[in-house]
């Protein structure tokens, strides 16, 4: 009986603060931002930047798949991370993790669905945002992260107090410099397209409502 008491409330003391509606939402833009960097990043060679970008990165040269990677490269992220946005981040962090990989071993299992947009870069450069952006932009307004890469900018706003869509094209641009090494630089060109849309679609999708009720709270 005491063991269940003990057990009842290890589970309860790690699930305090995610609510259902918390974990859909957090469910849902994992899907949706790994669902893009399945379908149209890795077939076209449209890149991200910051860790989702490094991801792309290690997975061309060392053929690691991007399931393994990322909670390596997430959790280096999280370590940095815990001092400064606290255990709770921590906790909504490692469950979107867990999420975006398991989403993305799920989308492994079948070939792409989308059609292979690598003649058309320009379409793929704004969809891949559009997917990213609005994928990430839901895990990050339920304080979590789908990714080192949002620790990481989340990290520096904090420091900074910078808008969130700057710390992300910090970290964007010192991974597509690195990416020269595989893309050639008109393909940086779309992903410089790309990691412009999914930085502003983060920072609108996160901050959507909330600014206007502040006002409004303050007048």
């Amino acid at each position: 009986m005491k063991q269940n008491v003990s057990l009842k409330k290890q589970i309860a003391a790690l699930t305090a603060g995610i609510t259902r509606k918390k974990l859909a939402i957090i469910l849902l833009g994992t899907a949706i931002s790994s669902f893009g960097m399945y379908n149209i990043h890795q077939q076209t060679n449209i890149t991200e930047g910051g860790v989702l970008g490094m991801i792309l990165l290690l997975n061309h040269w060392f053929g690691i798949s991007p399931s393994l990677l990322t909670p390596i490269l997430d959790f280096s992220c999280y370590l940095l991370a815990l001092k400064f946005l606290g255990g709770g981040f921590f906790k909504t962090a490692l469950l979107s993790t867990l999420s975006f990989s398991a989403w993305f071993r799920l989308w492994e299992q079948f070939p792409p669905v989308l059609p292979n947009l690598s003649g058309q870069p320009l379409l793929a450069a704004l969809l891949g945002g559009m997917f990213i952006g609005i994928g990430v932009g839901l895990v990050v307004r339920q304080g979590g992260s789908s990714s080192g890469d949002d620790a990481l900018a989340m990290t520096i706003s904090h420091l900074t107090r910078w808008r969130i869509s700057h710390c992300y094209l910090f970290t964007d641009f010192t991974v597509l410099f690195l990416s020269l090494t595989y893309i050639p630089v008109k393909r940086i060109a779309f992903s410089l397209i790309t990691v412009t849309i999914s930085s502003w679609l983060i920072d609108l999708v996160q901050n959507f409502r909330l600014e206007a009720a502040g006002e409004r709270a303050a007048s």
